[in-house]
């Protein structure tokens, strides 16, 4: 019971993601930056494997979160960073040059 309400309040994070990162098809790991507040790196909102990780592509895809393809970077960030947490400075700039890309692409298809 834990379990799914953890999941279910996961998956509702999803919609306020910036991106989810994703291997094909077994890892996603969605994250959201408030570039607002300095001093704060980009933080894990929601993770899974498997069923999970589709799920949370599926909620992104329908709520226009951008999904970005990148195997190493979504293994590393499922198995190192907890749900709630910000990423570690070790993956600071793959991080980065992700959301940079989705920033500049989001950009031009908005007014």
């Amino acid at each position: 019971l834990q379990y799914q309400m953890s999941r279910k309040r996961m998956l509702a994070e999803v919609p306020n993601a910036d991106v989810v990162v994703r291997n094909p098809t077994h890892y996603a790991v969605a994250l959201k930056y408030n570039n607002q507040k300095s001093g704060t790196a980009p933080k894990v909102v929601a993770k899974g494997a498997d069923f999970l990780a589709q799920r949370i592509i599926q909620v992104a895809l329908e709520h226009n979160v951008p999904v970005v393809e990148n195997k190493p970077l979504a293994q590393e960030l499922y198995k190192s960073v907890d749900v709630d947490r910000e990423i570690p400075q070790t993956l600071y700039q793959a991080v980065a040059e992700v959301l940079a890309y989705v920033y500049k692409t989001s950009k031009k298809g908005k007014k």
